[in-house]
């Protein structure tokens, strides 16, 4: 049954709950900044806060003054006495970029508490709302998992949404959190939504570049309430550096125009940690109580491989059909199965198996990987080209036939995902069974929603939820031709291990976890061209403990 009545409430602060999420709550309480004091001087973004544990949390705020600049910062308990519990000082400077991430400790577990930075003259900031994370026995904890989310193409409902909904403990962002194109590329002038411009608008290169859009997409006042009212952790993915990026490179990096990668590289990643309210470390795990363990990976730009071109492999064939069949035989059992290929890296890929193992031994029901790309696999079903004229654009026409080729001598068709590195996806996977564990993957990137049975070899080894964008287009922008329903069953018929898809909407997972059971509610907005919260619908997908399959 398609849900859309208002989703069930979380174990917020009971403190004047509705009154709070109106911003009534002690004058400013939890209302954003208005726009209008986002400007040049004094708090120009908002707060936000994230990598919760039992006992700590990081903060963050921007405050921009003429010279280096103390802040104090306080944490008070959300009770009816607001008792402070926390304060401190921190510096702004324009070597951070006037950002300040103060990391909070000495907190009780499992509990809701507010936060706000004043500058010396009292002035304050819009106040936040976080939380720690829980110990021991754990009934429910409630993730809010989104990705993707190009401001170009729309509004980001699916942030509003989460915040109207008030029903989550922990926002985790997959990646792509912001895009690197100009304004004349992805999307396109007539593609752009009204007044969702871009600073710079053009292609960003250079730390000051990232720099300024962060400062753009901050300034979204749905992102910046998403922020205010809930603790983050995010895994960037390629948009927040270049377009397929790995280790060495990125589809979208041009030496020879744009500098070196290193330097391209380092630029993204400093923005990244001055306005992001991660911490530097490039992987971590978080102990959900007694009920599980998230590890946030990191598959880009640590230990990834250059990612194949399926095109190279083309044009191995000189044109020739059968020649080309010959060489995509050969790509499949050779180089496709290269097991020195990776996209973690062996120090990280050694790290997540003893968590994975570590996290059962303590008595973890569930190990919940967050990260960036598509785990399971995915073939191109050979029913997609029917129905296709030559209005379709030549490139996309040519994608779509290199997909029906390498679908027919069993190749998948994104060697970005972890379909372009399979043994090291047989090598996680082998980890987390040697572990026993109750394996979730939570994914963003595809644009798409997708849930499977995760298999290696005969065995069940866990299973996936991959989410819709927030904003960016997925398949029904460039498949006219099919209608999404009559995709997304081509793509289960095809797929042995995917059990369900949609393939034409914009949205985000709410994601429940207990002791028996791990449910995930994909919900669907009714558009991104106007700002709205209201839903299309949704869709229940379920797993319980210990059966590492999807029901069915």
């Amino acid at each position: 049954m398609i849900r859309t009545d208002p989703p069930e409430p979380a174990n917020l602060p009971v403190l004047d709950r509705r009154t709070i999420l109106k911003g009534g709550f002690l004058g400013a309480g939890l209302a954003a900044a208005p726009l209008a004091a986002q400007g040049g001087i004094g708090f120009t973004h908002g707060v936000a806060s994230g990598e919760p544990s039992a006992s700590s949390v990081l903060l963050w705020t921007r405050y921009v003054a003429d010279q280096p600049t103390s802040i104090r910062w306080e944490v008070r308990e959300a009770d009816a006495n607001k008792r402070l519990t926390s304060e401190g000082e921190v510096t702004a400077s324009p070597d951070r970029d006037w950002c300040v991430k103060p990391v909070v400790t000495g907190l009780e577990p499992g509990r809701w508490y507010y936060y706000r930075f004043f500058d010396s003259a009292g002035n304050a900031s819009s106040e936040g709302r976080t939380r720690t994370l829980p110990v021991g026995e754990t009934p429910e904890f409630r993730l809010a998992v989104v990705g993707c989310s190009n401001i170009g193409f729309g509004w980001f409902n699916a942030y509003a949404h989460i915040c109207e909904a008030d029903d989550t403990d922990l926002v985790l962002h997959t990646g792509d959190y912001l895009y690197e194109y100009g304004e004349d590329n992805y999307p396109d002038a007539s593609q752009r939504v009204p007044g969702r411009g871009l600073q710079p608008n053009t292609e960003i290169v250079a730390l000051a570049d990232y720099r300024a859009r962060y400062a753009t997409y901050r300034r979204d006042p749905d992102l910046q309430r998403l922020h205010q009212l809930y603790p983050m952790i995010h895994v960037p993915d390629d948009h927040e550096s270049a377009n397929d990026s790995y280790r060495d490179g990125a589809q979208n990096h041009q030496p020879d125009t744009e500098g070196s990668w290193d330097a391209r590289k380092a630029a993204s990643l400093r923005a990244k940690s001055e306005w992001m309210p991660v911490s530097d470390e490039p992987w971590a795990a978080y102990e959900i109580g007694a009920l599980a363990t998230l590890f946030r990976l990191e598959t880009r730009l640590t230990g990834r491989t250059k990612p194949f071109d399926l095109g190279d492999i083309f044009r191995r064939g000189g044109g020739d059909p059968e020649k080309t069949v010959v060489a995509l035989q050969a790509f499949r059992d050779d180089e496709w199965r290269d097991p020195s290929r990776s996209l973690m890296g062996e120090v990280q890929e050694a790290w997540l198996a003893n968590g994975l193992a570590a996290s059962r031994r303590a008595g973890k029901t569930w190990q919940v990987l967050l990260q960036q790309v598509v785990m399971t696999s995915l073939k191109t079903s050979p029913s997609i080209a029917a129905g296709m004229t030559d209005a379709v654009p030549a490139f996309v026409r040519e994608r779509i036939l290199a997909g029906v080729m390498t679908s027919t001598i069993g190749l998948p068709f994104n060697m970005d995902a972890w379909d372009g590195y399979p043994a090291a996806r047989e090598r996680l996977l082998t980890s987390a069974q040697e572990a026993d564990a109750n394996l979730v993957v939570l994914a963003g990137d595809s644009h798409n929603g997708w849930a499977s049975d995760l298999a290696n070899g005969d065995a069940p080894a866990g299973i996936e939820f991959a989410g819709h964008s927030v904003s960016s287009p997925g398949a029904e922008a460039y498949l006219p031709w099919i209608k999404p329903a009559d995709f997304a069953e081509m793509a289960v018929s095809t797929n042995d291990q995917l059990k369900w898809a949609d393939t034409g909407q914009r949205g985000y997972m709410a994601v429940k976890l207990t002791p028996g059971r791990v449910t995930t509610d994909y919900r669907f907005l009714s558009s991104v061209r106007q700002r709205s919260t209201r839903l299309a619908g949704s869709k229940r997908l379920a797993s319980d403990a210990g059966s590492q399959v999807l029901l069915t």
